[in-house]
């Protein structure tokens, strides 16, 4: 029987394929190509993409598409076929030229593009990606590209990245350069996603019509038992989820995804699956895929993927923990202490650069995580506060405290270490703790950032660590290039350290960042508290963030007010929908409910009827009352906000008003589904989604 290892990335044509099907002077060329070394001719596009159409056709592929992430957050493909008519008797032949794997022609009005296309303005282009492996998904050839417009500006989020990438290679290998590593080529950022997720069963799924358009529970009240036990955290997985996990990692695995760790999260009906750490780039394209493979298994075995950020209120939502690093082309990870991590002079100044970056740059870290769905689930059940600061542990701190107060010169503090355990004499001990209520905390050789929505493309973040980063980088390594010997660039860069260290440490934080008291101190320490999407709409234009981003070539001005565009407008769309599914819901299901119910428990002579009964009617008529009367208050808002521009104004007006309605109409329906009986309340409830799988 063929183990499923074997079968690892066979639907990728990535390097080992081109090397074992290209002529040798195609491979070298594609080789220097992705080095930036040269251009990519069309001879040599040609060959590779007739060896592309070769192995995708033994793979049983009959078309294939240009595979590119628009600025809805999800991904887009438009597919071809290979097959095409002979010029000469019209018969069929097969043809894929280099030209088409290169480029192709999406329409550029038809996406999110914040202004920067008109619908007479169609024309955007995807071009390859060739840092990014090729695969094989629902017998389609895809081909990871990027998607920019006409006059070049960037309609995606892949585009970006890359640039980011750029960004930050050139400054950390500089960086490296200048400490003394020579040898040392490049610096690859590197990122590990960890996606979690609910299932619940499919026909519980289409029964809730908020589910089906908003992708979270808009009522609701918790189930009698919740996950206040702890019972479901890293336990038994159910057998159907079993099932439906070994085959998404089988799947995974041919795509040549390391889909590495699964278990129960903490939520009932919550889920976690962890990849091991790639290229950024690549585990960003990684990440969308595994997303998509997730959903679409599900439904092979009755269930509903549900990857919105708090789908059920009162319980944990669902993250997307981004594993953040930088390793060189040699294998030195610019995080990674070491034995000593007082003497690792680099190590010191990646961590404070790190440091002084998400300082500076705390607004970009917040919008980089900012969507209408994670505002609900930040700030409480193990989602990070919105409030950003950076965990670094007791012993990593002391040392960056002692290189500030002991003239440049860090002392190496011991390691708490643990007594032998059952005879073991050698136990392994990280350098920090773990602090589930960090929004970035240093974890042994990475930092981790724990803001995102399970939903979210990863793009964005990683855009952003890269860049600001990278600008930090920058201005060390001018400050360290003027000196000749060594030994005086490690004085100087343990000098820079502690000044980084005594001029940022405010936005170090190792305590519980949900008490009160940490809110209290943050507002002393001068932290930005952006509580909502609302408030952090204006980051995106600040002349810092312009500064930054143009400056690294990253994005141009027309590209940032673009993105504050489509931002507005997504927030304003989202909370639009699920306002009016829910007043869909309520007109057509849950007040006709109602009125069964009343009218069930009516009767002229009220007074002969149990005590039970009268109050079950008398309440039933006041929900049903309380929530007509919100319903028609919804209504008006969402009338009179129709027109109303695409602005910051208008989205906080859907933040104050529009949310606050919908929690009144919650309210009402909530207080029923507890009196109502089941012959009338007959949408599934949370006890009956959460548990059973």
């Amino acid at each position: 029987m063929e183990h499923p290892f074997e079968e690892f990335g066979s639907l990728v044509f990535g390097e080992q394929e081109m090397q074992e099907r290209l002529p040798k002077p195609v491979y070298q060329a594609w080789l220097k190509a992705l080095a930036n070394e040269q251009g990519l001719d069309r001879p040599t596009a040609d060959a590779i993409a007739h060896a592309m159409k070769r192995w995708a056709m033994e793979k049983g592929a009959t078309h294939y598409t240009h595979w590119f992430q628009p600025m809805t957050g999800s991904t887009a493909e438009k597919h071809e076929a290979f097959v095409e008519p002979d010029k000469d008797d019209r018969l069929p032949v097969t043809r894929f030229s280099g030209k088409s794997l290169i480029k192709g022609e999406p329409d550029a009005s038809s996406f999110p593009n914040g202004g920067l296309r008109g619908t007479f303005e169609a024309r955007g282009y995807t071009y390859w990606d060739a840092a990014s492996p090729v695969f094989i998904h629902n017998n389609v050839l895809c081909i990871p590209t990027v998607f920019v417009s006409y006059n070049g500006e960037s309609l995606d989020k892949k585009s970006p990245l890359l640039k980011s990438i750029k960004a930050v290679n050139d400054a950390a290998t500089r960086t490296v350069n200048i400490l003394g590593e020579k040898d040392v080529r490049s610096v690859t950022p590197m990122c590990g996603l960890e996606q979690e997720y609910f299932l619940i069963d499919r026909e519980l799924f289409l029964k809730r019509t908020d589910l089906r358009f908003t992708g979270r529970t808009l009522f609701g009240m918790p189930a009698p038992k919740s996950q206040e036990l702890g019972d479901h955290y890293y336990g038994k997985i159910p057998t159907r989820v079993q099932a439906f996990m070994k085959d998404v990692n089988e799947q995974l695995w041919k795509l040549g995804i390391y889909a590495k760790t699964e278990h129960n999260e903490v939520a009932p009906g919550q889920f976690e699956l962890a990849c091991v750490y790639n290229d950024s780039n690549i585990a960003v394209d990684e990440n969308q895929l595994t997303m998509e493979v997730l959903k679409n298994t599900a439904e092979k075995y009755g269930l509903a993927c549900l990857l919105a950020e708090k789908p059920f209120a009162g319980i944990n939502g669902s993250g997307k923990h981004d594993n953040y690093s930088l390793v060189t082309d040699t294998g030195l990870n610019m995080f990674s202490p070491g034995e000593k991590p007082a003497e690792n002079v680099r190590f010191l100044v990646f961590v404070c650069a790190f440091l002084k970056a998400a300082d500076e740059y705390a607004g970009l870290l917040r919008l980089s995580a900012a969507s209408a769905g994670c505002d609900y689930r930040l700030g409480g059940n193990e989602a990070p506060p919105v409030i950003i600061s950076v965990y670094l542990g007791s012993y990593i701190q002391g040392i960056l405290e002692d290189l500030h107060k002991h003239d440049n010169k860090p002392s190496d503090f011991k390691k708490s270490t643990y007594d032998p355990i059952f005879g073991l004499a050698y136990i392994p001990h990280d350098n920090s703790d773990r602090n589930r209520t960090s929004p970035v905390a240093f974890t042994g050789n990475k930092f981790e950032f724990r803001m995102l929505g399970s939903a979210m493309s990863g793009a964005l973040a990683n855009t952003v660590l890269n860049s600001i980063l990278a600008k930090e980088l920058n201005e060390i390594n001018e400050k360290l290039e003027g000196l000749k010997y060594l030994q005086d660039i490690r004085e100087k860069a343990l000098s820079i350290c502690a000044d980084i260290y005594q001029a940022h440490k405010r936005i170090i934080f190792n305590g519980d960042g949900y008490s009160e008291e940490w809110k209290e101190e943050a507002v002393r320490r001068g932290l930005p508290n952006l509580i909502s999407c609302v408030d952090v709409i204006d980051v995106m234009d600040d002349p810092k963030s312009i500064e930054l981003f143009t400056g690294l070539g990253i994005y141009n001005e027309a590209e940032l007010s673009s993105r504050k565009a489509v931002f507005i407008e997504n927030y304003i769309n989202t909370l639009n929908i699920e306002a009016r599914s829910l007043l869909d819901i309520c007109r057509t299901e849950i007040l006709p409910m109602m009125a069964d119910d009343w009218k069930n428990s009516y009767a002229d002579n009220i007074d002969l009827y149990p005590n039970y009964i009268k109050e079950h009617n008398k309440k039933t008529g006041s929900l049903m009352n309380g929530l007509y009367a919100a319903l028609n208050q919804l209504d008006d808002l969402l009338d009179d906000l129709r027109n109303a521009p695409r602005s910051k104004e208008t989205c906080r007006r859907y933040h104050d008003e529009v949310i606050r309605t919908m929690e009144e109409c919650r309210h009402f329906i909530d207080e029923y589904e507890m009196i109502a009986s089941s012959k009338f309340y007959t949408i599934p409830k949370y006890e009956d989604m959460l548990f059973d799988l």
